[in-house]
């Protein structure tokens, strides 16, 4: 709404505001109280509720006590349900709930298809390397280790610092939207929000370890789900004033598109997929969030957690449902900050509130506290993902790797619950440092996919190419970073005239430097192994060299066998690339005809936003109860705790139990293995 305009649509209360949250508007929404009881009442609540989750684990598994293995590998015992869940928990941030709606208010519909579309397509392709790294290096507990085994010990400082780079970027962006969010909210201060939130979160993932994670993670995207679809049918079928029905609102953004134009949008409209903003950042989303997933620890401990055949059906089936979550939303809130006409300020914008101010209007104060939950929700989920991947990196690529060597169980198990308590405070603080020097959600999210993407084809290449020489995968990794940086910088000045944080943030400048940081360091890395190949024909053996860290052997019940290891593989190629394809290419083609969308394709792309939402809900709901009945009932003592009943069996290293795998002189461990 340009200043001093009155509200198009008939909310004379807005007429003349150009800021929706300023006190003096009277929009501060919930007392400091709410924002304080969410951040400290549900992580204490939650903290509980792990500590509960670590003793039905304990009786589930008739006794027996967690160890490093346990902690941050979660006994690679998790099924296909909780891993779909989790990967949808790591990926849905506070800027998936946030900036999603951010892009549809200013690209319109194209910006919720390209968040979602653009960011699916990751976790189906890392199916491939969940698969990959079940047959190549199931006693794997971090992707470095891959790295230090292969490539050597420059190769894995190299890719543990954008490693870390990417999981505190990560990590400052969910602390510092969620802080803006209740700050803007409830008047609670940012800077006591950016400490108390990873404070919390620390809390509980100390308990717990990664199983527990896994568990408290399910509870946060079940309530994430019903949110978002609560939202979507109380904005299009309530009744509300102005909006409350698909073609009420259709009737607004024709409105909105006559008086305030999109620049680069097919007739200036919201609702057409044909938008040049909206495709270049579809661009940005796609390249940068490869570097997102592929160099965050996160995803990878999420496969090493899995079991061999949860591995590669858990991040189809996650990327399927995790779509649903920012597509579905931002239909719903992104839209209705347009087709409202709310005085949503550039630094409101720039801060990820446009979901705020809809949530606001659509369902009042009930609508904000929901926000601030499902917010806290995805903060504490994925921050609580990354904290277990740098404690991961740091127990087992520092501690283990260069300082205690010889270091088992018990000692890792501290080294990784300090490292927990370390990152937290760490992050918190910087969070607080980039908010003080003006640094926006927006910017964030936009910058760190060029800053990371650069390690994507080197990572890619780790269990796919075995040619690729150490030489090329850190000059790949640098290189790339370095180009991306004097692209990203060099554009921004051309186009802009000057370099500052908001001309660095333009879409264009960081989707260019985001495709030269994966364009060169592809460049670079090709080039190199094809002039200077690896000779060492047995590349993929080092990966045997890999040991676990407990005195306990884990083994796996599911008898998996090199060939349907192989068939697994074979399909998830398959299944990804044709994902890939429908999501990116055909189904945007096939929407170019529509041009801007009549009503009633409008009816239909709505509702097929509602209909995914509701069964990724019922998925995300009961599949993971289903497959965990058992586990349930031996907690509850409805089960009796038995060897063939508990999640993993144990043998010593080194010596062969033939009851703990039925009589079977090879475990599937072992048959992964050779």
């Amino acid at each position: 709404m340009p200043a001093g305009a009155p509200n198009l649509v008939g909310l004379t209360q807005y007429d003349n505001m150009t800021s929706f949250f300023a006190p003096e508007n009277g929009n501060v929404l919930l007392p400091q109280g709410a924002g304080y009881g969410v951040v400290a009442g549900f992580g204490f609540f939650f903290a509980a509720l792990t500590i509960g989750l670590v003793y039905g684990d304990y009786r589930a598994r008739g006794g027996k006590h967690y160890n490093s293995e346990d902690f941050n590998c979660a006994g690679r015992s998790i099924k296909t349900g909780l891993i779909a869940v989790d990967v949808v928990s790591h990926w849905t941030w506070s800027s998936t709930l946030l900036t999603s709606s951010l892009y549809v208010y200013l690209y319109g519909i194209s910006g919720a298809f390209w968040y979602a579309a653009g960011a699916s397509i990751q976790i189906f392709l890392f199916g491939i390397m969940s698969i990959e790294i079940k047959r190549k290096a199931p006693r794997a507990h971090t992707v470095l280790e891959l790295v230090r085994n292969r490539w050597g010990h420059v190769a894995n400082f190299v890719f543990f610092y954008i490693c870390i780079l990417n999981n505190t970027f990560i990590c400052v962006l969910l602390y510092l939207g969620a802080a803006a969010v209740f700050n803007a909210a409830t008047g609670m201060s940012l800077y006591a929000a950016v400490f108390l939130i990873p404070l919390s979160v620390c809390i509980y993932t100390v308990f717990g370890g990664l199983k527990a994670t896994f568990t408290s993670s399910y509870l946060h995207t079940v309530i994430i789900y019903v949110t978002v679809c609560l939202f979507a049918f109380k904005f299009y079928a309530s009744g509300i004033y102005p909006v409350g029905s698909i073609g009420q609102v259709w009737d607004n953004l024709q409105l909105m598109a006559e008086n305030l134009p999109v620049a680069g949008n097919a007739g200036g409209s919201y609702l057409t997929i044909m938008s040049s903003g909206g495709l270049q950042f579809g661009i940005l989303q796609i390249i940068g969030s490869f570097g997102n997933v592929w160099a965050d620890q996160a995803y990878w401990q999420s496969a090493i957690a899995a079991t061999p055949a949860a591995a590669w059906k858990g991040y189809i089936l996650g990327g399927l449902l995790w779509f649903p979550v920012p597509f579905t939303l931002a239909t719903a809130l992104g839209i209705a900050c347009v087709a409202l006409d709310l005085p949503v300020s550039a630094d409101e914008q720039n801060m990820g509130l446009v979901a705020v101010a809809s949530a606001s209007y659509v369902l009042g104060q009930s609508g904000v506290m929901l926000m601030l939950v499902i917010i806290f929700m995805a903060v504490t989920s994925a921050g609580s993902a990354e904290m277990m991947a740098v404690s991961s990196l740091f127990t087992y690529d520092v501690w283990k790797a260069y300082i205690r060597p010889h270091a088992k169980g018990n000692e890792l198990l501290i080294v990784s619950r300090v490292a927990i308590f370390v990152f937290g405070i760490f992050t918190g603080g910087l969070s607080a440092l980039l908010n003080y020097g003006g640094v926006s959600v927006n910017f964030i999210f936009l910058i760190v996919g060029l800053l990371v993407s650069s390690a994507l084809p080197p990572l890619a290449f780790l269990l796919t190419w075995k040619r690729v020489p150490k030489g090329a995968a850190i000059a790949g990794a640098v290189g790339g970073q370095i180009c991306a940086i004097i692209a990203w910088l060099v554009h921004t000045k051309i186009v802009f005239e000057s370099v500052d944080i908001t001309t660095t943030q333009n879409i264009s400048p960081t989707m260019d430097g985001t495709v030269v940081a994966v364009g060169a360091s592809l460049i670079i890395t090709v080039v190199w192994t094809l002039i200077s190949p690896e000779k060492n024909p047995d590349t993929y053996n080092q990966y045997k060299s890999i040991e676990l860290q407990d005195d306990e052997l884990i083994v796996d019940h599911y008898e998996e066998d090199r060939a349907a290891m192989d068939r697994a593989l074979k399909f998830t190629w398959i299944a990804a690339a044709v994902l890939s394809v429908v999501f990116c290419i055909l189904w945007p083609v096939l929407t170019i005809p529509a041009g801007v969308f009549s009503k009633s394709y409008f009816y239909f792309f709505v509702i097929i936003s509602i209909i995914w939402g509701l069964i990724a809900a019922v998925i995300a709901i009961f599949l993971p109860l289903w497959e965990s009945r058992d586990v349930f009932a031996r907690a509850l003592g409805l089960a009796p705790v038995t060897p063939a009943s508990l999640p993993t069996a144990t043998k010593p290293l080194g010596k062969t139990d033939d009851s703990a795998h039925n009589g079977k002189l090879d475990t599937p461990m072992k048959k992964t293995v050779d």
